[in-house]
């Protein structure tokens, strides 16, 4: 890493530390200041994960979770990164909810009228002739979606995406595969490039939040 670089990460740390300092000990403006820098895109990436119907009561939970939780953040990572983390834990605890909900459902209904997807999830949406992103995705199967987000929309890399997920970095390339396919089989194309890129000069923790 260069020096420049290096001197930019300690800046980071140093102004990540701060901000979550004033919000532990209540300062007024801190964590109003804390929403405003990371909402944005931990609302994206809980509109890409559980769908934007549930996205924005997931995002108030999101920050409601990091108020209580903003003492164990230790600097280890990027505020970002942490925050990021803990809402794709809360992501995932939703999705799994809605699986069993939805499985429960699905046992009340006529066969012909409820054919569950993988993972127990309810019918799938109707084919459009061009599916957006979003579409597209609420179509995937729960894992393959979490794993197309985090790899293909968020710019993560395997490992990070199996250390984040619980799984090994082969289920990551192997989901992301079936995901792809299943993209391409109901002819969703991106406009242009979509593999994200992540701005934290940090390397990953593989801590949990």
């Amino acid at each position: 890493m260069s020096s420049s670089n290096s001197s930019n990460v300690h800046v980071l740390a140093h102004t990540d530390m701060a901000l979550a300092a004033r919000c532990a000990t209540g300062e007024p403006g801190g964590f109003e200041e804390l929403y405003r820098l990371h909402s944005p895109r931990l609302f994206g990436l809980a509109c890409r994960m559980v769908g934007p119907t549930d996205a924005e009561d997931l995002l108030q939970d999101i920050f409601l979770n990091a108020h209580r939780k903003i003492r164990l953040y230790k600097g280890e990572s990027a505020l970002g990164m942490w925050l990021f983390r803990l809402a794709t834990n809360l992501c995932l605890d939703f999705l799994r909810s809605r699986a069993n909900r939805s499985a429960q459902m699905t046992d009340s209904m006529d066969a012909e009228d409820a054919r569950p997807t993988e993972g127990g999830r309810g019918p799938i949406l109707g084919v459009l002739d061009r599916l957006d992103l979003e579409r597209a995705l609420a179509e995937l199967p729960d894992g393959c979606r979490q794993v197309f987000v985090l790899y293909d929309v968020e710019g993560f890399e395997h490992r990070e995406v199996g250390a984040m997920l619980g799984i090994s970095e082969g289920t990551s390339k192997s989901q992301l595969h079936k995901a792809r396919m299943r993209l391409r089989a109901r002819d969703w194309q991106p406009l242009g490039p979509i593999r994200g890129r992540r701005h934290d000069p940090r390397a990953f923790s593989d801590e949990r939040v």
